[in-house]
């Protein structure tokens, strides 16, 4: 609550001796609607601080300095240009009303700061001798020149409200003191609610993303754990190639890895030779065990975060939660989140680094470049060359590299991914459908005197590619 005008009255009475005859040495502006003089008098410095943010306009003498942005605000600027240095004549309050008038005299001649402390209308404003407007604190720019009208009065009511400041004991300046500190308290209760809300905010929606990626990544793990046994079957084709005839469709025979020895069904692509029935049965249990060397960890941890957000979500609801340290001053508060927040702009930058990073179906990790310098960098810095590289064909796009092992060939799955993404970022994206070359990176060379990220591609093949909604938000989920 802004001060009152019986309140006002016990602070003016409080101050108006000790600055009058003093002269404004500094004058600074730590918030938007705060301003703060530092006031020189015989043998002693004063702060003299007139706050005009609605729920707290006020003045009174400060026990401390507060934060400064790096540049003054124009306000601040035309108050030192015309002022600093100047003299206090006197202080007083306008007709018991919530407005204070400090009479000054400077190297122009008589002026005076008026101060509104109207609750949501509170304004500072300078006037010439004549008191026309000069400039004032809101901006309000058609009131330059005009001749000062003070708001509309009220009329004081009957019933007089309890007395908040009887003044802090053995205080030099005791109605100041006890205004500032509770003022003082009121911030931090405020800052400490706000903190809360933030926080809730943020955990929400922490604790929403750690859902979807549970899920996601436990929807894979289940997928992938089909193929458990796909190592049994692929060693049971490979004992028995020579007994498979190609087109077949399945195939019985004796399961030797177990001890009964049964006899056992297995399924066979028809389109496929018995060699390649058995790789895709030794590629899909190579899935397998990448999903639970990747996955279940992911999981783990993710859950582990779980735990921890709903704790601090029950501490905050049950009023156990202790807040960081509450910063002393809203420029403070405000300087500080600024800070954290590039600080974890920063350092999320540096977790995803250069380029967009997926990780496909079979667990390999994908890049795609953001533009045409990462696009260069990508290919021609990081990806190696037998490392998979894919690009929309004819059109504007990002280069996406998929990370292989020498001598390995990209997982059907992986390379549905990867095209997946390389008609995403691209600009046949519109028309959700197209092809997409790919090649290894070392037929991948620079255009000679092109622009960064144009290239020269030879032995490509190509794959018509749509966009699958369902595939797009599994890989999405697999970013990092």
């Amino acid at each position: 609550m802004a001060l009152k005008a019986d309140e006002i009255m016990q602070v003016v009475h409080e101050i108006s001796p000790i600055l009058r005859r003093g002269w404004f040495q500094k004058i600074h502006q730590p918030t938007a609607r705060t301003l703060l003089f530092e006031v020189r008098v015989p043998g002693q410095t004063h702060r003299l601080l007139i706050s005009c943010e609605p729920e707290t306009a006020r003045l009174h003498l400060a026990s401390h300095s507060t934060p400064n942005p790096p540049t003054p605000p124009p306000f601040c600027q035309f108050l030192r240009a015309h002022f600093q240095g100047a003299r206090i004549d006197d202080i007083h309050q306008v007709a018991n009303d919530r407005i204070v008038e400090i009479q000054i005299t400077g190297k122009e001649g008589s002026r005076t700061i008026l101060c509104e402390l109207t609750g949501k209308k509170a304004n500072i404003l300078v006037l010439d001798a004549e008191r026309r407007v000069l400039r004032d604190l809101a901006g309000q720019r058609a009131l330059v020149g005009q001749l000062y009208a003070p708001p509309a009065t009220r009329e004081i009511g009957q019933e007089k409200a309890p007395v908040r400041f009887s003044g802090i004991a053995d205080s030099l300046f005791p109605i100041s003191a006890e205004i500032e500190a509770f003022y003082q308290r009121q911030d931090a209760a405020r800052e400490v609610a706000q903190a809360k809300d933030l926080r809730i905010r943020s955990l929400k929606k922490s604790l929403k993303k750690q859902v979807r990626l549970i899920e996601a990544w436990q929807n894979d793990l289940s997928r992938a754990t089909a193929y458990r046994d796909y190592a049994r079957y692929g060693e049971l084709i490979k004992a028995n190639l020579g007994a498979i005839a190609k087109g077949s469709e399945l195939i019985e025979m004796t399961d030797y890895f177990d001890d009964s020895l049964p006899t056992i069904t297995i399924p066979l692509d028809p389109m496929k030779s018995p060699q390649g029935n058995m790789d895709d049965y030794f590629r899909k249990h190579r899935k397998f065990l990448a999903a639970e060397r990747e996955l279940r960890p992911r999981i783990e941890r993710a859950e582990q975060d779980l735990c921890r957000i709903r704790q601090e979500l029950r501490d905050i609801e049950q009023g156990i939660w202790i807040p960081p340290a509450i910063p002393s001053s809203p420029l403070k508060a405000r300087t500080i989140a600024r800070s954290t927040r590039d600080q974890n702009q920063s350092t999320g930058a540096q977790r995803r680094g250069p380029f967009r990073r997926f990780t496909s179906t079979d667990g390999l990790p994908i890049f795609v470049g953001r533009n045409d310098r990462e696009n260069d960098e990508l290919t021609f810095g990081l990806a190696k060359s037998d490392d998979l590289w894919l690009h929309a064909r004819g059109t504007p796009g990002s280069h996406v590299v998929v990370r292989l092992s020498k001598g390995t060939d990209p997982p059907p799955e992986t390379l549905g991914d990867a095209a997946m993404l390389a008609l995403l970022y691209s600009d046949l994206k519109k028309s959700g459908k197209g092809d997409v070359i790919y090649t290894r990176r070392k037929w991948v060379k620079k255009a000679k005197g092109q622009a960064p990220g144009t290239v020269v591609v030879t032995q490509e093949k190509s794959l018509h590619v749509s966009l699958d909604k369902t595939r797009l938000e599994a890989l999405k989920n697999r970013a990092s």
